[in-house]
This record gives structure tokens, sequence and C-alpha cells, in this order.
């Protein structure tokens, strides 16, 4: 039996301030992969491999094009998701998460695989459907129960393990 197997599910106030905390880190993510891919879009550009028969400026060309637009878009939300379902899996936790002493978990303690950390960002609403647990007798909110998982409260000592510290 995994250690955190008999942990006591996550309270909504929890879960609220993680996704605040997570937000910001999520929003940076975000940054950061369009920041990726404004580089390489304009280096495409400027060596000719994307067509540019106006001299427009890359950022013209990204914001005139619906197809562009919509990869742009896709590659950072592919980001976050990619950043987030990383740390679901290898440790149960994000950087807010941490902070507020939660881990995602399957219902046996065991760390969660990339195919439910998938199903967990599809159904999560933006962390939104986080709200549905308060109709739940179980503490878990609806996308907990579609992809399988719960969100469990650490007590400090078992949270300090998880660091190292």
């Amino acid at each position: 039996m995994h250690p955190h197997a008999n942990a006591p599910r996550a309270s909504l106030k929890r879960r609220l301030a993680t996704l605040l905390y997570d937000s910001l880190l999520g929003l940076a993510v975000y940054m950061a992969f369009g920041a990726v891919f404004f580089m390489v879009f304009g280096a495409l550009v400027s060596q000719g491999i994307i067509s540019n028969p106006e001299q427009q400026h890359a950022i013209d060309i990204l914001q005139s094009s619906t197809g562009w637009t919509l990869a742009n878009e896709g590659f950072k939300w592919a980001g976050v998701m990619l950043f987030f379902s990383y740390f679901w899996q290898k440790s149960g936790q994000t950087i807010g998460m941490r902070a507020w002493r939660l881990k995602l978990q399957n219902i046996d303690g065991s760390l969660i695989s990339w195919h439910q950390a998938l199903i967990r960002i599809i159904t999560s609403g933006c962390g939104l459907m986080a709200l549905t647990m308060v109709f739940s007798d179980d503490k878990r909110s609806l996308h907990d129960k579609w992809s399988h998982t719960e969100l469990v409260e650490l007590s400090i000592e078992q949270n300090r393990a998880r660091l190292g510290q």
C-alpha cells in the first residue's frame, strides 16, 4: 500500500488556493511557449520558408492568418497541458500543490498515468470543475471521477518527506 493511500481528500478551499497559484504558473508557461513559437515562426518568415510576398512583419502574418493563429494557440495550450501532466505523473504535485500540501494520485495512492492526466486536463474546465466537489459525498469533483483520481491533503510531515526536507 502506498503511504498516501488513506490521506484525507482535499477541501475546496485548498483546491481553489492551489488553482490560483498554478494559474499564475500556467500563464508563465503559456507565455514561454508563445515566445518559442514566435521565435521559430519569425525565423521561418525571415528565411523565406513561410511565404511573405508583401514583406510584412512576422506578427502581421501571424495575426492575419487563422491557420497560424490556431497553430500558435494550440502550441501554447499543448505546452501548458504537457507541463501540468508531466508534474502530475512524475510526482503527483505541481508547485502550487506543494505549497498547499496537495497530491494528485490514484485511489490506491500510486501516481497517475499520462492518459489519466490528459483526461483530467481536458475535463477540468480550466479548474472550474473543482466546484463540483461540493455536490459529492466523497469530496471528489467530476474530473477526479472521470480520470479515476483523487486530490488528497498531505500532513506537514508527509509533505516534508516528499520534498526531502
